[in-house]
């Protein structure tokens, strides 16, 4: 694999990287000070609590109700957040199921607005279930 240099942050990137997000975004938020860990960087379980809200948007909009996070998997952590990024989390379905969703999410963030760097600190696949109104799996309905 080739490649390049992103200038920005010193970090090595695939020259065949996708230039930005997958999917749609889902939620756009503001890393604040009472998110951050003892290191001063935004705490893990906050953004990806941010990434679990924005795939049971995406979930619970496929499944027309109500849905439940079943399983999360390669949960990757690029880059540090701060406070003061604004988090965009973005929903890529990749697999529909009987009763599952299975969607790739994406935290990327807006650290310099003006200059307009935006760059990806996080992914991971999340798979939610429908659920009826008592909390039993039901059946997706058709798209």
């Amino acid at each position: 694999m080739v490649k390049t240099t992103d200038t920005s942050a010193g970090h090595a990137v695939a020259a065949d990287a996708p230039p930005g997000p997958r999917g749609e975004m889902a939620i756009r938020t503001l890393a604040m000070p009472r998110d951050t860990n003892p290191s001063g960087d935004i705490f893990g379980g906050w953004l990806m609590s941010q990434m679990d809200v924005a795939g049971g948007i995406t979930a619970g909009a496929r499944a027309k109700g109500r849905v439940a996070t079943v399983a999360v998997q390669g949960m990757v952590f690029h880059r540090p957040v701060h406070v003061g990024d604004v988090v965009c989390c973005y929903a890529d379905i990749q697999e529909v199921g009987r009763t599952s969703i299975t969607i790739l999410i994406e935290a990327w963030v807006l650290r310099d607005r003006q200059a307009g760097d935006r760059f990806k600190v996080t992914e991971g696949v999340f798979t939610y279930v429908a659920l009826d109104a008592d909390g039993t799996k039901r059946r997706l309905p058709p798209p």
